[in-house]
């Protein structure tokens, strides 16, 4: 079958609305019709090359929802008119890390950047060449194959346009508080860059019990959203944050600091790392350009026994932690209309992409044609 799809051809280039051929399932796969698909940094990362796929061209998104039109041979988990969340890391269930609560470090997600299906190949086609798609989703597709185990099955009733959140940076952001953080009653927590990672660590650590959250952004209107969503205090810079941190604790220092920023430094972590207290975490969520290593004080790591450690995907589990995302929105407590700012046409996602990086959107929105 044919479908449009934004492809991106190279690395400091625009998105490139095409036509494309894509195969139909194979054994353990699904045919999604995408409804809806959110704008991620992810994607940006990619065409700044600081994320570089194995090849280009490649069918952007990750971070999807839909209704599953086919269904591939052995198919277990899905069926014909389940509506899903796709998630942009794959859980087989049974590998080491599955099997030991880390299935967001399963080893499906070997082809993450590659592009290709699990077994190593390929559904979508141009002009006669083979044609990833990142995550080895595409949700910058009106339609795609994926693995069934990308996909999550999720109640009919839940909106598409805000369940596509629920994909990638709705359980990052919580669960960078939450789950790696281990955001505890009354803690004093500190979030650098409210994006659409960092304002779901707001929420995150607001339903924690949080006593203290202190939003960094330079960006007026997502400090104001932040403090809508959770955020005792907000803080235009590292400086503002660490002296609020420093009050709040009589001194001590915060509990936790999660860097969401779209593109970490060494600045920004050396700043979490001295903004907490002894024995304190940093969350490093955000991504850096592959080639680029952080700086930290080893003496005070060792001598105040401070930690810092990654986050993927908030170190949540797919399939039991998308279907707890769409309950708690569907019981008030989890806000996602609220994170989007605005909504485009496939056709408009450069623009989407600009206002993002202009600071105008916590998250912008794909809805595809019907």
């Amino acid at each position: 079958m044919k479908t449009r799809a934004a492809v991106l051809r190279g690395t400091e280039r625009d998105w490139d609305v095409v036509e494309m051929e894509l195969d139909p399932p194979k054994a353990g796969e699904v045919l999604l019709r995408f409804v809806a698909s959110g704008m991620c940094h992810s994607d940006e990362h990619l065409r700044t090359g600081d994320l570089p796929p194995f090849k280009f061209p490649i069918v952007g998104g990750h971070e999807g929802a839909g209704i599953v039109e086919e269904v591939g041979p052995g198919v277990t988990r899905l069926a014909k008119g389940d509506h899903v969340v796709t998630s942009f890391l794959p859980s087989c269930g049974h590998c080491r890390w599955c099997a030991t609560g880390h299935s967001n470090l399963c080893d499906l997600g070997a082809n993450l950047l590659a592009g290709c299906l699990p077994d190593g190949t390929y559904r979508f086609h141009l002009d006669g060449e083979d044609v990833g798609a990142m995550c080895m989703l595409g949700t910058f597709s009106n339609h795609a194959v994926v693995s069934e185990n990308s996909a999550v099955k999720i109640a009919e009733d839940m909106p598409l346009d805000k369940a596509c959140l629920i994909g990638c940076g709705v359980p990052t952001g919580f669960g960078s508080a939450v789950k790696t953080g281990g955001v505890e009653v009354g803690d004093t927590v500190v979030i650098y860059g409210i994006g659409g990672i960092g304002i779901n660590s707001v929420q995150g650590a607001a339903l924690a019990g949080a006593r203290n959250i202190i939003a960094v952004d330079p960006v007026a209107f997502k400090r104001e959203k932040a403090e809508e969503l959770g955020a005792t205090h907000s803080a235009s810079s590292a400086e503002e944050a660490a002296a609020i941190a420093l009050d709040v604790t009589q001194g001590v220092g915060a509990d936790k600091a999660i860097v969401t920023a779209g593109v970490v430094n060494s600045e920004i972590v050396l700043n979490a790392f001295n903004t907490i207290r002894k024995a304190g975490t940093v969350v490093v969520t955000g991504l850096a350009n592959m080639e680029h290593n952080l700086e930290i004080p080893s003496s005070f790591l060792t001598l105040f026994e401070k930690t810092v450690k990654g986050s993927l995907f908030g170190s949540s589990d797919p399939f039991a932690d998308i279907p707890k995302m769409v309950e708690l929105y569907r019981s008030g407590d989890l806000k996602l209309d609220e994170l989007i700012t605005k909504t485009y046409t496939l056709d408009q996602i450069n623009e989407g992409y600009q206002d993002m990086l202009d600071g105008k959107n916590i998250r912008g929105v794909i809805l595809h044609d019907s």
